[in-house]
């Protein structure tokens, strides 16, 4: 769809509206990996919470984009032919699923929440955003800096919940289904019965159908949850709700505008059909319902709404003391075991579930 000029690479209005979506996308994912860096350093002993995942996977998501369309507008000044079929059409998949797998990720957080037992309900409501998404630890008074930082690396004790492994499932899946339609694509630029050009519509169409699937998803979902938090008359409870339908509708919007778009467009696709001509103000146009609305929108969105910062968590040093011989109350000794569980106890409320 592109046409190759003398003395240019792109029609002017298309190649502004890539410059554009690059700038934009770049400033997302620098934005979400500067807030990413801001929420470890003040909760460095939570280990993995769904809150610094969600922060990794979009800022990961926008820079795949951003790349993506620097690249885009270099390789087709250029000419390589590797762009124009399975490097283009790799590097335009990745960041579409790592979007995907952030809301995907989501979806299993609010399908959690919505099938919980109604006895759990009371206890889940008022909760904190912080909850350890992959790992559930605890805090020994023999932790230290070493172990803090172990904790945050190491795979070994990681906790992850029964419909996030499938999550993980269907993206690693859909991954594989992607280097496959990679390997076909770059076999179809022999002299073969394989069309490269359909092989990547049939993974443009497959993608967009569990793009709308999953829109419809959050906003079944979204709304199975906020009925539920109706229930509950508090400030906190008021707040999670205005974010869970805010998501659900953005998402809806996004997704279904998006998916239409690559269904009945070949949008998805520029980077392939660089020798046709392009109406450039069209083109330009869908590239800004298909990227911006449908990308760069709900990334930024789940960024605004996760925008708190955790609280500062202090460590504690225990120093070891002498060993000193006394005599004590009975009632006393009674009591001294109390105040560590209350003190557990309350500490341990910090971190329960949230729909974001």
């Amino acid at each position: 769809m592109f046409e190759l000029r003398d003395g240019s690479c792109f029609p002017r209005v298309l190649a502004a509206v890539n410059v554009a979506l690059a700038c934009i996308d770049g400033v997302v994912g620098l934005l979400a990996f500067f807030q990413l860096i801001r929420i470890h350093s003040r909760s460095r002993q939570l280990g993995w919470t769904r809150q610094k995942v969600f922060h990794l996977m979009i800022g990961s998501s926008n820079v795949g984009y951003f790349l993506y369309f620097v690249l885009t507008l270099v390789a087709t000044c250029k000419g390589w032919l590797c762009w124009s079929n399975s490097c283009g059409f790799v590097l335009m998949a990745c960041p579409k699923i790592l979007l995907l797998a952030a809301f995907l990720l989501l979806l299993s957080f609010w399908v959690d929440l919505c099938h919980q037992p109604d006895d759990e309900d009371d206890e889940d409501e008022e909760s904190s955003s912080q909850e350890a998404l992959l790992e559930k630890t605890l805090n020994l008074p023999s932790s230290s800096n070493k172990n803090s930082h172990r904790k945050c690396c190491s795979l070994r004790a990681i906790h992850i919940g029964s419909r996030q492994k499938i999550v993980i499932l269907v993206i690693v899946l859909i991954f594989v289904l992607m280097v496959t339609f990679a390997v076909l694509i770059w076999i179809g630029m022999g002299k073969n019965l394989i069309d490269s050009s359909v092989v990547a519509r049939v993974y443009v169409d497959l993608f967009s159908i569990a793009i709308l699937l999953l829109g419809g998803a959050l906003a079944c979902y979204g709304l199975m949850l906020c009925l539920k938090m109706r229930k509950v008359r508090s400030e906190r409870a008021s707040s999670e709700m205005s974010k869970v339908a805010g998501l659900a509708v953005v998402s809806v919007i996004c997704f279904t505008s998006s998916a239409f778009v690559a269904l009945f467009t070949d949008i998805p696709m520029l980077y392939h059909w660089h020798q046709q001509p392009v109406n450039g103000v069209c083109t330009s146009l869908l590239l800004i319902l298909y990227y911006f609305i449908g990308s760069s929108v709900p990334s930024a969105f789940v960024l605004w709404v996760m925008r708190e910062l955790p609280p500062s968590i202090t460590t504690v040093i225990y120093v070891e003391s002498r060993p000193v011989t006394f005599i004590s109350d009975s009632s006393e000794s009674v009591n001294h075991p109390q105040r560590w569980s209350t003190a557990t106890s309350s500490q341990n409320q910090i971190s329960r579930a949230s729909p974001i």
